[in-house]
């Protein structure tokens, strides 16, 4: 065992536990171990190598734990400047969900659970860890992170590619007045998340990109095609949600919100300097979304 990993055995009493590191293809940051102890149950532990991601995790799990299905925290390493902040949690039965694995029932009940999610109302737009920086005006916030995306890839997207993201983002943020909002939000609402059990919901997880949004947000990954192709799966998602809430009209400004997307994911894959090898599926999809933007947007 590295002395990494030890450090961590050591903060959490775990020195006769054993680490089996987890990894996901589309995993972005955090580093995951699976814990597993001879007489206790298994045990998750997420080392958080932005502070903010360590924040933001914390924050959502304590808030939702009763309304929605999401691991129990057991105990945190707190980030300090020459280590990364960790939470131990329960480890929850069953496997990431597969879009292929999905059914009505499955669909309906997380509509329900997005749902619930965004009834919970804040007091404004932005990071829930800094309340004094929240914002009334979801322009303000949704504009920071498109500006962040926009500087990442300035040198590394076409200009002219560039310029269209700019323009078309100016000429419609103001789309964002009719938000539905301000809520929570998870922000990477997908199959990837989502932990099942024999086609049972067991969990939501990773809440590192948790916000203070606006509920179209949520609404992105499954109009992007990252759920099922299946339309009769869609149709059981959205009446889950309507039964626990109204939908929220996303349609119109959904293009503005995918191009956002993807700009920010394609400029977090080049600041890492990953674009070009872990991460490339993932660049790559992003990057082909902006090149064919401008040729099916109206």
């Amino acid at each position: 065992m590295d002395d990494f990993i030890t450090l961590y055995q050591q903060r959490l009493n775990l020195q006769h536990a054993t680490f089996s590191r987890i990894d996901h293809e589309d995993a972005m940051v955090a580093i995951v171990y699976k814990i597993t102890q001879t007489t206790e149950p298994d045990l998750i532990l997420k080392i958080c190598t932005r502070p903010k991601d360590y924040l933001h995790e914390v924050y959502f799990l304590k808030h939702l734990v009763g309304i929605i299905p999401v691991p129990r925290i057991l105990k945190v390493v707190e980030p300090k400047t020459d280590l990364h902040g960790a939470i131990l949690m329960e480890c929850l039965p069953g496997t990431l969900l597969k879009n292929t694995d999905l059914t009505g029932p499955l669909a309906y009940e997380l509509g329900c659970c997005l749902a619930r999610i965004h009834l919970n109302r804040v007091e404004g737009y932005g990071d829930l860890t800094q309340p004094q920086d929240l914002n009334p005006d979801p322009r303000v916030y949704f504009t920071l992170k498109f500006e962040e995306g926009f500087a990442e890839c300035f040198n590394h997207l076409p200009k002219t590619l560039l310029d269209q993201c700019r323009h078309y983002y100016d000429t419609h943020v103001n789309l964002l007045l009719s938000a539905d909002g301000p809520c929570m939000v998870h922000r990477d609402f997908r199959p990837g998340n989502i932990l099942v059990d024999k086609g049972k919901l067991q969990g939501i997880i990773d809440w590192a990109s948790g916000r203070a949004s606006f509920a179209q947000e949520d609404f992105c990954l499954i109009e992007r095609g990252e759920w099922s192709t299946d339309p009769a799966h869609k149709k059981s998602f959205l009446a889950g949600y309507a039964s626990i809430r109204p939908v929220p009209d996303y349609t119109t400004m959904m293009p503005l919100l995918l191009l956002s997307k993807a700009f920010a994911t394609v400029g977090f894959t080049v600041k890492q300097n990953t674009w070009n090898n872990i991460h490339a599926r993932v660049y790559e999809s992003n990057r082909r979304f902006l090149e064919t933007f401008f040729q099916t947007d109206c």
